[in-house]
């Protein structure tokens, strides 16, 4: 079984200095990289199915955004934005690709990974090659943002691994049927101990302050500066969507096979936000548009 190396790298925000941790699959000399960035408050080992499956032909990149699973938390929780997870994308690629011959990597994001995708590959002289957006696109429909911020705030304490699991469980219901075990790993991934003995969540509760500081004005802008981000995208891009999505509606889907990157469209039936890519037929996906497998 292919196993994962855990590395960080050093970043900074205009708070100070944190450390981001990354998991790193596959040929540490191989020029090929995937890099997978997981949703809002997933965590690197989200893509523990796709990166073994994707190993041998990529140096697959696995971030922990910084704030969540092993990463350090920003001193200044305003700075827990897209544009300063961009900025630390930057960073690690640097480490990533430091002395290799090719400069370039392919990009898996879920969610909050896709607009840090989205963000990165807008950019002049970007290195994404391939963008890959798992069911996000420029606009965020309000009721799944309240639902998301809504559900990041709450501190939540549990007694037993059991009770946070079937919480995890249960808020999560629209990544699709899952297996037990699979269920199992999902909140494992994302469940700390503390010295109390009570379980929670891994991530920071300052994520939910941008949330929480959204006005309409600010949400219209948002959208505004991501619309002209997807505009800004030059490489074959492909989106995802789950059919059940209340995050990327039908609309906003049909709108990005029209304009910008004009990306190529697959749903997903029976799933909602988003899907986990745990499954064959899904990592088949991923593998199809990246490799022509």
């Amino acid at each position: 079984m292919i196993e994962a190396r855990i590395q960080s790298v050093q970043c900074i925000s205009p708070a100070g200095l944190h450390r981001m941790s990354y998991k790193e699959w596959g040929a540490p000399d191989n020029p090929n990289v995937l890099v997978c960035v997981h949703g809002v408050t997933r965590v690197a080992d989200d893509f523990d199915s796709l990166a073994q499956a994707m190993a041998s032909d990529y140096r697959v990149i696995c971030p922990d955004v910084v704030g969540r699973g092993r990463s350090g938390w920003l001193a200044n929780p305003e700075f827990y934005r897209v544009p300063q997870y961009v900025s630390d994308m930057v960073t690690l690629l640097a480490r990533v690709l430091a002395n290799g011959e090719r400069q370039t990597v392919d990009w898996f994001g879920t969610s909050m990974g896709g607009l840090i995708g989205l963000g990165l590959a807008s950019l002049p002289h970007s290195p994404v090659s391939k963008l890959i957006l798992n069911d996000i696109g420029p606009t965020l429909a309000p009721e799944a943002l309240q639902r998301i911020g809504d559900y990041i705030g709450q501190d939540l304490r549990f007694d037993t691994f059991e009770q946070g699991a079937d919480f995890v469980r249960a808020v999560s219901a629209s990544f699709g049927p899952h297996t037990d075990a699979e269920w199992h790993k999902l909140a494992r991934d994302v469940l700390r101990q503390g010295q109390d003995g009570r379980w929670r969540r891994h991530y920071d509760m300052g994520l939910a302050l941008p949330f929480r500081s959204a006005t309409l004005d600010s949400a219209a802008r948002d959208e505004a500066m991501l619309w002209a981000a997807y505009d800004a995208v030059r490489c074959p891009t492909l989106l995802v969507r789950g059919t059940d999505s209340d995050l990327l509606t039908h609309d906003t889907a049909q709108a990005m096979l029209q304009r910008g990157p004009k990306a190529q469209l697959v749903e997903i039936a029976g799933v909602g936000h988003a899907p986990t890519f745990i499954h064959d037929e899904q990592i088949a996906i991923v593998r199809q548009f990246l490799l022509n497998k």
